[in-house]
C-alpha cells in the first residue's frame, strides 16, 4: 500500500500536527516525552520534528511541507501604480579569501581588506556605487561558514547576488552554499570569476564546475548565466561587471513607493561610547529623515542623525539606501523590520507590543528537529560547558552563538549560552560566570583594565578574538578536552600453539606457528580456546631458531616468553591473539 501524503506548515502545534495525522494528543505527546522533550498542546514543532516522529511512530505516511508564498520581507508591502524604479540592491557572496571585499574595495575605491582580521569581512557592510549616472547598492557579507546566519540574511535582502569565485582556486563549499542561499531568495546570480590576473587562473574549469555540478551555465555557452571574468587587483572587466549587474536588475523591473512611510530591515547594531545605539538600516520604500520615530522588533526611538556609508550626514534616505541612524532607546536585532510611527507614544506601545508576543513565544518555544535528534542521542553523563558571548554588533553575536551550537559533540557535552551581550566585557559578565564554570568568549571586544583583575581575582577565563574561526577552534579544542579518553585496541596477529615448554606462576614459555600479521615483544595476547578466550598475557620476548627476535612474521615458527597475572595451563591448538591497547583522546568531528 502506498503511503499516506500529508501537507503541513514548516512550523505546527503539537495538537495541530496530531489532528492532522489522526492521533490522539495524548500518544504524540508521549511519543515527544519518549524521546526526552516535555511537550505541551501549544508547543510548536519544526518540519524535521514531525518527520522524525512520524518515522518513530512507524505511520504509513509521508510529510510534504505546503507550499507557501515566497514572501521574504517582514511586511507584506503591496507595490502601487505610483512606484518609482530603485536602486538594485546587490550581494556580493562567495568562498574565504576569494576576494570579494577586494573587490568591492576597488569598484569603491578604497581600503577595506586590510583592515580586516584575518581578511576575512566580519560583519555585513553597505555601500553604494555609481555606474552610468546610476546607483548600485552592494552588500558585503562573510564568506566564513561560520557566518552562515549572516549571509543568509544577506541573501533574503537581495534583488541580485554576485558569487565570487577564485579563478585560480574554484568553486569551494561556501560557493556553493552562496548559490543555495542566493536560490532561497530567488535573487538573480552573476558569476564574477576573480584572479583572472593570476598564472594558475583557469576560468574555464570554474565555467565548468559551475554549469555540470550547480546548474549555472554560461551565457556563452547558450546558458542564462551571466559570468565575468575579473581581476580586483588590476581592475580589469569591473565596469563590464557593473554593467552586467544592472542588466539583470532591469530584467526584473525593481520598483519601490517613494510616498509611504519609511519601512526597511536592521542590518547591523552596536553601541558607540557618546552616540549610543548606532543601527544599521536598509530603507526599502519610502523616505527616512531625522525626527522620524521607529519601531524594529522591541526597540524603538527617534531618528537623531543619519549617515551614509562614508560617514557623511544625510537628511534624506531613499528606497535602497543602506544608513547609519542613531536615536533608538536600546539595541534591535539583526533582520529585525523597522516602520515609521506617528508618535513616541505609538512607537513605545508597538515595541512593548512586540514584547509581549516574544515572551509568548518563549513559553512555547519551538522544538526543532536538532533539537530531537540532540535529545535522543544525548548521553545520560554528558559533560557541560558554559559559555558568555559579547561581541561588537548584534549580528556577530547571532552568528558566534548559531555557530558555537553547530559544534557536533554527539551528545557528549552540553553547551550552555549562560549569557549574550553586545560591547565590552563588563563587571556583570564576570560577575555571571562565578560558580558556573564558564568560559567568557568576547568577538572584536575590549576587556578593560579593571574587568580583568576582576576576572582574575574570580579565577574567571576571558578570551578575546578578532576571527571568528580561531574563537570556534578554542571552544572546540576546550569541550574535546573534557572528554574522557578512550580505549582503543588494534589487532596484530595471531598464533597457534604447536608446544608447551615451561609453565610456572607467572610464565609461559610455548612455541608456535603465526597464522596472521605479526608478534612483537611488548604485545598483549587474548589466549582463546575453542572460540572461547581463557586468558589474557603479555609478550615478554620472542625467538626464532634459539635466537632473539624483534618481530616474527606470517608463516614463520617462533618460541614465546609470555607473562601473566595468575598461573594458566597453555595447550597445544590455543590460539593466541595479539594486539596493543592505547588510551587515546578523544576528539570532535
Amino acid at each position: 500500500m502506498a503511503e499516506k501524503i500529508v501537507n503541513i506548515a514548516d512550523s505546527v502545534t503539537v495538537g495541530e500536527l496530531a489532528e492532522t495525522l489522526g492521533l490522539s494528543v495524548t500518544t504524540l505527546i508521549g511519543e515527544l516525552f519518549k524521546n526526552g522533550i516535555a511537550a505541551t498542546i501549544n508547543q510548536r514543532l519544526d518540519f524535521e520534528t514531525a518527520q522524525i516522529i512520524v518515522e518513530e511512530l512507524g505511520l504509513d505516511v509521508q510529510l510534504s511541507r505546503k507550499v507557501v508564498s515566497a514572501e521574504i520581507h517582514h511586511h507584506a508591502h503591496k507595490l502601487s501604480d505610483k512606484a518609482v524604479p530603485r536602486p538594485p540592491i546587490v550581494a556580493v557572496m562567495g568562498h574565504v579569501d576569494h576576494g570579494k571585499t577586494s573587490l568591492l574595495d576597488a569598484i569603491l575605491d578604497n581600503k577595506t581588506a586590510a583592515g580586516e582580521a584575518g581578511g576575512i569581512t566580519q560583519h555585513i557592510s553597505a555601500y553604494q556605487a555609481q555606474r552610468n549616472g546610476r546607483t548600485i547598492t552592494l552588500l558585503d557579507t562573510p564568506g566564513h561558514e561560520a557566518f552562515a546566519a549572516l549571509r543568509q540574511h544577506g541573501a533574503t535582502l537581495t534583488d541580485v547576488v554576485i558569487i565570487v569565485v577564485a579563478a585560480d582556486d574554484g568553486v569551494k563549499p561556501q560557493t556553493v552554499e552562496a548559490i543555495r542561499f542566493a536560490r532561497s531568495a530567488n535573487a538573480k546570480i552573476v558569476v564574477a570569476i576573480n584572479k583572472i590576473d593570476k598564472e594558475a587562473a583557469n576560468p574555464q574549469l570554474v565555467k565548468t564546475q559551475l554549469a555540470s555540478e550547480h546548474g549555472l551555465n554560461p551565457e556563452e555557452w547558450g546558458g542564462d548565466t551571466v559570468m565575468v571574468e575579473v581581476s580586483a587587483k588590476t581592475g580589469q572587466n569591473l565596469d563590464k561587471l557593473l554593467d552586467m549587474v544592472l542588466l539583470v536588475a532591469d530584467m526584473e523591473d525593481l520598483r519601490a513607493d517613494e510616498d509611504v512611510p519609511a519601512e526597511g530591515l536592521v542590518i547591523e547594531a552596536h553601541m558607540e561610547t557618546g552616540r549610543g545605539a548606532v543601527v544599521g538600516l536598509l530603507v526599502e520604500n519610502g523616505h527616512l529623515r531625522p525626527g522620524h520615530y521607529l519601531v524594529a522588533g522591541t526597540a524603538y526611538g527617534r531618528v537623531r542623525t543619519l549617515q551614509d556609508f562614508r560617514g557623511k550626514t544625510v537628511k534624506d534616505a531613499g528606497p535602497s539606501m543602506p544608513v547609519n541612524m542613531t536615536g533608538f532607546k536600546e539595541l534591535p536585532q539583526f533582520g529585525d523590520g523597522f516602520e515609521i510611527a506617528k508618535s513616541e507614544k505609538e512607537a513605545r506601545n508597538l515595541a512593548q507590543k512586540a514584547k509581549i508576543e516574544q515572551e509568548k513565544m518563549a513559553a512555547t518555544t519551538n522544538v526543532t528537529g536538532a533539537d530531537i535528534l540532540k535529545m535522543m542521542n544525548r548521553k545520560l553523563d554528558a559533560e557541560e560547558f558554559n559559555v558568555i558571548v559579547k561581541a561588537d554588533v548584534q549580528g556577530s553575536v547571532t552568528s558566534v552563538v548559531d555557530s558555537l551550537k553547530l559544534i557536533d559533540t554527539n551528545g557528549e557535552v552540553e553547551l550552555h549560552v549562560v549569557g549574550t551581550g553586545v560591547g565590552n566585557i563588563s563587571e556583570n559578565d564576570i560577575h555571571l560566570a562565578v560558580g558556573e564554570n564558564t568560559v567568557i568568549y568576547g568577538f572584536n571586544v575590549d576587556l578593560p583594565p579593571a574587568v580583568k583583575r576582576l576576572a582574575a581575582r574570580e579565577h574567571v577565563e576571558v578570551r578575546i578574538f578578532k576571527v571568528i574561526y580561531e574563537l570556534l577552534d578554542d571552544a572546540k579544542a576546550s569541550m574535546e578536552a573534557l572528554l574522557a579518553p578512550e580505549v582503543v585496541e588494534t589487532e596484530i596477529g595471531e598464533l597457534e600453539v604447536k608446544g608447551v615448554f615451561r609453565t610456572v606462576r607467572e610464565e609461559v614459555i610455548a612455541g608456535g606457528e603465526v597464522k596472521r600479521g605479526k608478534v612483537a615483544k611488548d604485545l598483549l595476547a587474548r589466549v582463546k580456546r575453542g572460540g572461547e578466550q581463557i586468558a589474557e598475557v603479555e609478550v615478554s620476548s620472542v625467538q626464532r631458531q634459539q635466537q632473539e627476535a624483534k618481530e616474527v612474521f606470517e608463516g614463520e615458527m617462533c618460541g614465546l616468553s609470555l607473562k601473566t597475572n595468575k598461573k594458566i595451563t597453555l595447550e597445544i591448538g590455543d590460539r593466541l591473539e595479539f594486539f596493543t591497547r592505547e588510551l587515546v583522546k578523544k576528539t570532535l568531528g
